[in-house]
């Protein structure tokens, strides 16, 4: 601990209080605030979790489908079918909060066609036609899980943060303002016996002469 240098007054005991009272009342807050992130980061990672498992299932099973339907077909052939999106879609990209947090919120606005298979029905398999819905039910699932991944990441950089004002307040301020305080209060309550020791030789002094 280091004592903070301010000439040892009763004004500067009396300011260093005073910030001693606001840095404990500030490290309650800024720890409760604390907690209630890391208890909606847990909340968040299982989510984030359930969205990705959910994703990877799907990829897995639209990318079984579409090995088995490209065994039907000769590459040139696949290449052809599969070469031309069927679907184009634009992602928008607001602001949500968490904990007073700027997060992105993202809002998927699909386009949509009468046909979403971008090939002829005589030339694939019922594989890649099963393939080809899975894939088109992915997108709004891959910005849902984009938007929660970076909601993560940036929950978890706040809480970083958060924690190191934490401990910047709970292991150095507030200890050092503790013994400053201290240290100035000694020094007052050694001064005022000294003065009041001058006093009381005084006073003894007059009442010989008398």
């Amino acid at each position: 601990m280091a004592k903070i240098n301010v000439n040892p007054t009763r004004m500067e005991l009396n300011k260093l209080k005073a910030r001693l009272k606001t840095a404990t009342r500030g490290h309650k807050l800024l720890k409760d605030k604390t907690d209630e992130m890391i208890r909606r980061f847990s909340v968040l990672i299982r989510e984030n979790k359930r969205q990705r498992d959910d994703v990877e299932a799907d990829v897995a099973a639209a990318l079984t489908q579409f090995s088995v339907a490209r065994g039907f077909m000769s590459p040139s052939d696949t290449l052809l079918n599969f070469s031309m999106p069927s679907v184009s879609a634009d992602v928008e990209c607001e602001k949500g909060y968490v904990m007073n947090l700027a997060v992105p919120k993202l809002t998927l606005n699909d386009g949509k066609t009468e046909n979403p298979f971008p090939y002829s029905f005589a030339e694939v398999t019922s594989e890649a036609d099963y393939s080809v819905q899975l894939m088109g039910k992915l997108l709004p699932k891959l910005v849902k899980l984009a938007e929660t991944e970076k909601t993560v990441m940036m929950l978890a950089d706040e809480i970083e943060k958060s924690k190191r004002r934490v401990n910047a307040l709970e292991f150095v301020m507030i200890p050092n303002l503790e013994e400053t305080i201290k240290s100035i209060s000694m020094k007052l309550e050694e001064s005022d016996r000294s003065s009041r020791t001058r006093l009381m030789k005084v006073k003894s002094m007059l009442e010989e002469r008398r």
